[in-house]
């Protein structure tokens, strides 16, 4: 069963007898990882599970579903913020599927986004932070897909709610998408709401409720995603405009796609067909000639995927030039709690006048 049937399968009760009765599986299964869920946070909790403490500001972005709720641009945005408030700082992350000296998706875009910040891939995030405090000095980690990870210490714990599926179908992996109960919410400083410009406002308002009845103290922040244009191969950028005029044919490979082919509608685009792979799909050339084959029967001039998987498709796309292939850009954008956001982080950024003082040395270098 690929990702797109399970997702298919769990999102809805009604079925057929064969769909309910693997329902009733899942949901036996379910609840042994909530037992095992819930000990492990209890452990944590009451110290019989310790913590290490790096010996410098952690922030954790995370999430508590499966699947792409927008961690990454977050990272990036972080990552920069910090950045240009004078901080040194490092981006701890797991490297799903990585190798030894390879990046992978993820963490390729996190270093080519980043490059003011060190990207260290270790599964074990308490040994990637010795790592980096033994080579030197660093203001802060930012810990990517961090908030189960709790053997690290963290100041400030950043859970990502995607708004077009908050709540990962209202059930534990795999009867649903929740990696720990929505409770857990009550251990988050801050929930930013993701794509929230994918929904409608009733649909805002109440995933907002339902935050606010779990942890009213947790502030909440709104953020949607931008799209200046697509970079096609040798960096050529393609325009809003030129993406709006041609016909598009889609194809994705991450946790969440109908996120993505519905973003390029609302976007104006003319979608003539699409196609959607597991999350981290590793392509190889036979995927890019059924993309293209399928992009050209369907009359498409330009195929449009995401940063992350034209970082493993863009070196097989050689030999299928006569249509462009380009991936999507992306910016993150806060539309609200912005000014909350400010506020939580201000303790890891240096005092103005110590970057203003830096900015002038650097001058008179």
């Amino acid at each position: 069963m690929d990702q797109n049937q399970y997702r298919d399968l769990i999102a809805s009760e009604d079925g057929g007898t064969i769909k309910k009765l693997a329902m009733c599986v899942l949901k036996a299964v379910s609840c042994g990882y909530a037992v095992g869920v819930s000990l492990r946070n209890i452990a944590y909790d009451i110290g019989l599970l310790r913590t290490y403490k790096p010996g410098a500001g952690v922030i954790s972005v995370g999430n508590i579903t499966a699947g792409g709720t927008g961690k990454t641009p977050l990272v990036i945005w972080f990552s920069k913020y910090l950045a240009q408030k004078g901080a040194s700082c490092a981006i701890l992350t797991r490297g799903y599927k990585a190798q030894p000296g390879k990046l992978t998706d993820e963490p390729a875009i996190l270093a080519k986004s980043c490059p003011a910040a060190q990207v260290v891939i270790n599964v074990d995030r308490v040994a990637a932070a010795k790592k980096v405090i033994g080579e030197g000095s660093i203001d802060v980690f930012i810990m990517d897909d961090g908030f189960q990870h709790r053997r690290l210490g963290r100041d400030v714990d950043i859970i990502a709610v995607d708004a077009t599926c908050p709540f990962g179908f209202g059930r534990l992996l795999p009867a649903g998408l929740l990696r720990e109960p929505v409770k857990s919410i009550k251990r988050a400083d801050m929930v930013i709401i993701t794509r929230s410009d994918q929904v409608d406002d009733s649909a805002i308002a109440e995933i907002e409720e339902t935050i606010k009845k779990i942890a009213p103290q947790v502030p909440v922040a709104k953020s949607i995603c931008c799209h200046p244009g697509a970079i096609a191969m040798k960096g050529h950028r393609l325009t809003m405009n030129e993406l709006r005029r041609g016909k598009v044919f889609a194809f994705c490979g991450i946790g969440n796609p109908e996120a993505f082919v519905g973003q390029l509608g609302r976007c104006g685009m003319t979608l003539v067909g699409s196609k959607s792979y597991n999350d981290h799909h590793d392509y190889n050339v036979r995927d890019i000639a059924d993309i293209y084959e399928e992009a050209k029967y369907l009359g498409a001039n330009i195929i449009l995927t995401t940063q992350k998987d034209w970082v493993k498709a863009a070196l097989l796309i050689k030999g299928f030039e006569d249509i462009r292939f380009a991936y999507l850009e992306l910016e993150l954008e806060f539309t609200s709690g912005l000014d909350k956001i400010d506020e939580l982080l201000q303790s890891f950024c240096p005092p103005e006048d110590v970057n203003h003082q830096t900015g002038q040395n650097d001058e008179s270098n």
